[in-house]
């Protein structure tokens, strides 16, 4: 790809969508620009990917690439793009990956026709098996879009949804690494208590995860029959899932993943 690539922000999202890049090749480190008020932060960068263009200037950043990735927490939204929005054109791609913000709130913040793509990526883009979704306005035109999905496939698999679904997709990937990552600490806990040392307990928990999470996704098999092929009548499986549900597992994800969508929509009202 020959197009430039521009971050604004530089923080757990920002670093992962670089990391994702920088693993599949992408582009060439010298084709990204970045900048961050935050100089240690820009550091960390830089020494990672030297030839990562770094600036404290966001200006900087926009003047240069051709696509422009707004990382920057959702209150701050509207502050640097008061500052950038007269630096971006008809022929710049404005990329937004933060929950709250809609594609119509961002034409009005930028107050001019611009070509925008809305993305909810999560972190696990940096290690190549994130979810990102997305949805383009009617700027954008198909051969735009097919050039955009490059960039979104370098972090994981890519799913074009209705943005009007965006506040299910924050709960169902864009928040849920942080519920798996629960759920293998607290396996982790268990085993430990049992006399496992902990970084073993953490390696295999992990893996277990892994390997459940690409079974369904590789045989497309549904994850109630995966879960009933381990299950033997009288044995140690069966027991463990029956404390699960007696304790509320699949209540207990349900609830917060609705309540990580009512809080979603609450932030757009805002």
């Amino acid at each position: 790809m020959n197009r430039k690539i521009g971050f604004i922000g530089t923080g757990n999202m920002g670093r992962a969508m670089i990391g994702g890049l920088m693993a599949k090749k992408t582009v060439a480190e010298n084709q990204i620009y970045v900048s961050d008020r935050n100089t240690d932060s820009l550091d960390q960068i830089q020494s990672q990917w030297e030839n990562i263009i770094c600036s404290t200037d966001n200006k900087n950043t926009v003047q240069n690439a051709d696509i422009i990735v707004l990382a920057v927490k959702p209150n701050i939204y509207s502050a640097v793009i008061e500052e950038i929005s007269f630096l971006i054109d008809e022929t710049k791609i404005f990329i937004t990956i933060a929950a709250g913000i809609t594609i119509d709130q961002a034409e009005k913040m930028l107050g001019k026709k611009t070509k925008i793509v809305r993305t909810m990526p999560n972190t696990p883009a940096q290690v190549g098996e994130g979810v990102t979704a997305y949805w383009c306005n009617s700027s954008l035109s198909s051969d735009e879009e097919q050039m955009i999905l490059p960039i979104l496939r370098s972090f994981g698999i890519v799913e074009k949804i209705e943005e009007k679904y965006f506040h299910a997709v924050i709960a169902v990937s864009g928040s849920s690494p942080a519920y798996v990552y629960m759920f293998i600490e607290a396996m982790a806990d268990a085993a430990v208590l049992q006399g496992l040392p902990r970084d073993q307990a953490y390696r295999m928990a992990s893996q277990a995860v892994l390997g459940a999470a690409k079974m369904v996704r590789d045989t497309g098999i549904h994850p109630g029959v995966l879960k009933d092929a381990v299950c033997s009548p009288g044995g140690t499986t069966i027991e463990a899932v029956a404390t699960l549900e007696e304790e509320g597992l699949r209540s207990s994800v349900i609830k917060a993943m609705n309540k990580c969508t009512k809080k979603s929509k609450a932030m757009t009202k805002g």
